[in-house]
C-alpha cells in the first residue's frame, strides 16, 4: 500500500480556494478570454487554423485547462487542443536548461496560441516556452495562469494575460498542483502555512 503525505500536509496547510471558488475564478477568466476571441461563424470555426490553439502545460495545468476549455465552449469559443511538457534541469554549474518532454504536435505557424498553466511563479520555463512558440511562427501567444505568486522574483519580461488570482508566496498544491507528486487531484487549492 503506497504511503501518502497528504493527510499530514493538509494539517499544516490552509485552504486558499475551495472547488466552488475555483469554478467562479475560471468562469471569470473565460469571460475575459472570450472578449478577445469573438465567436466565429461555424464554417470558419470548423477550420482548425482559424481557431485558437489551446496548449495545456502538463502536468499542473491539466485540471485548470479542462475546466477553462469547457467554460470557453459554453461561450461559443471553439478551440483546437494540444499540450506540452517542459521542465528545467539545473546542472552543477547552476545554469538551468529547458528540457522538453513533449512538444506540441500541431504546427504553430501563424496561429493564435493560448498557453494554459496552473501557476506563474518566477517564470523562466514559461518565458522560454512562450519564446519557443514565437520562434515556431505563432502570430500571437497569450498566457492564462490560474494562480500568480505575489513576489518580486518574476522575470520582468513575463506576465500572464489572464490571471485567476494572486496567491501568497508560499508552497501551493491541489487542483493540478502537486506536493512532491502527490495531491494533484485534490479538488481545492491549499498553501502551506508559514
Amino acid at each position: 500500500m503506497p504511503t501518502t503525505l497528504i493527510p499530514e500536509i493538509l494539517k499544516k496547510s490552509e485552504l486558499l480556494l475551495d472547488r466552488a471558488a475555483i469554478g467562479q475564478v475560471i468562469a471569470r477568466m473565460a469571460d475575459e478570454i472570450a472578449s478577445d476571441y469573438p465567436v466565429q461563424p461555424f464554417a470558419e470555426a470548423s477550420v482548425p487554423d482559424k481557431v485558437p490553439l489551446f496548449i495545456t502545460i502538463m502536468h499542473g495545468g491539466l485540471l485548470f485547462a479542462a475546466q477553462l476549455s469547457l467554460e470557453l465552449g459554453a461561450r461559443g469559443i471553439d478551440l483546437q487542443f494540444d499540450y506540452l511538457h517542459a521542465t528545467r534541469y539545473c546542472g552543477l554549474n547552476s545554469s538551468c536548461e529547458l528540457i522538453w518532454k513533449h512538444r506540441p504536435d500541431t504546427p504553430l505557424f501563424n496561429r493564435d496560441i493560448i498557453l494554459v498553466d496552473d501557476i506563474l511563479d518566477e517564470g523562466p520555463t514559461l518565458r522560454d516556452v512562450r519564446a519557443w512558440c514565437l520562434e515556431q511562427g505563432a502570430s500571437n501567444v497569450r498566457i492564462a495562469a490560474l494562480l500568480v505568486k505575489d513576489h518580486n522574483r518574476r522575470d520582468p519580461q513575463l506576465r500572464a494575460d489572464y490571471v485567476g488570482i494572486t496567491v501568497p508566496d508560499r508552497y501551493v498544491f491541489g487542483f493540478g498542483m502537486d506536493y512532491y507528486e502527490q495531491g494533484r487531484n485534490l479538488p481545492n487549492i491549499y498553501a502551506l502555512k508559514e
